[in-house]
C-alpha cells in the first residue's frame, strides 16, 4: 500500500543544512498497524508528512496506492489525500470559531450539508462527545479535542490514518481511549501509521520501526 524507496529530505543549504531523512526504505502493507518510534528531532514528523503527500522529499520515491504521489500536481495530490488519507496531529488543529460538528464536517467532502452533518453527529456519538457538538474547541478538554480530530479524520472513511504523536498532549486515560479508537479503525481493515516516542500502543502494532537521526535502525 505504501512503498518508500531511498527517501531523503534536506532542509536549508550549506553550511547550515539539516538532513532530516536519510535513504529511507519502507513498505507498509494494507491493513497493518505500524508504529514509528524515535526521540524528538529524529525525523518522525518529516517522514509522516512525506508519506501523506504534504512534504516533498529531496530525493527518492513515495508510492502510495500504486501512485508516485509527488509526480501528481498539487491539485491531484490534494484530491488524492482527501480521498485516501486521514491525519491526526498532536496539536489537534481544530478551527477555533467552529463548533465540534462543524470541525468534523470540514473533512466530509462533497454531499449535502444535511448528510455531512448527520455523519458528523454519528461519529461524535460513537466517540462519546455527542453532548459537546455545539461547543467550540476552547470549551473542550484536551481529550475531547483529540476525539474531534479523530472524528474529522474518520468521516470520509479513509484507507489509512497517519497519526503524529496523537497522545502526546493527553493524560493516560485519554491516551488509551485514542489508541482504542485507532485500533477499532484498524480492525475494520484500515491502515494505521502511528508516530510516537512512547510505548503505549506497542501491543497493538503489527510492526515497530525505530527512527534515529533520520534513519530507520
Amino acid at each position: 500500500m505504501i512503498h518508500l524507496d531511498k527517501v531523503g529530505k534536506i532542509f536549508g543549504s550549506p553550511p547550515k543544512q539539516v538532513e532530516a531523512l536519510k535513504n529511507i526504505d519502507l513498505q507498509v502493507n494494507k491493513g497493518e498497524f505500524i508504529i514509528i518510534r524515535g526521540p524528538s528531532g529524529s525525523g518522525k514528523t518529516t517522514l509522516l508528512l512525506s508519506i501523506g503527500g504534504m512534504l516533498q522529499p529531496s530525493s527518492g520515491v513515495v508510492n502510495v496506492e500504486n501512485k508516485d504521489i509527488y509526480l501528481l500536481n498539487e491539485f491531484e495530490r490534494t484530491k488524492f489525500r482527501a480521498s485516501n488519507i486521514g491525519f491526526v496531529f498532536q496539536m489537534f488543529y481544530l478551527i477555533p470559531y467552529l463548533n465540534v460538528v462543524e470541525n468534523i464536517m470540514l473533512a466530509a467532502g462533497l454531499g449535502s450539508n444535511g448528510t455531512r452533518q448527520c455523519k458528523a453527529s454519528e461519529l461524535a456519538d460513537q466517540l462519546g462527545i455527542s453532548d459537546r457538538i455545539l461547543h467550540k474547541p476552547a470549551e473542550l478538554s484536551a481529550g475531547e479535542c483529540q476525539r474531534v480530530a479523530l472524528a474529522r479524520a474518520l468521516i470520509h472513511q479513509p484507507k489509512m490514518i497517519l497519526a503524529d504523536e496523537p497522545t502526546g498532549n493527553l493524560d493516560p486515560d485519554n491516551s488509551r481511549e485514542v489508541i482504542r479508537i485507532l485500533k477499532e479503525y484498524h480492525q475494520t481493515g484500515g491502515t494505521v501509521i502511528f508516530v510516537t516516542h512512547g510505548k503505549d500502543a506497542d501491543r497493538y502494532a503489527d510492526r515497530i520501526f525505530h527512527l534515529n537521526k533520520g534513519q530507520i535502525t
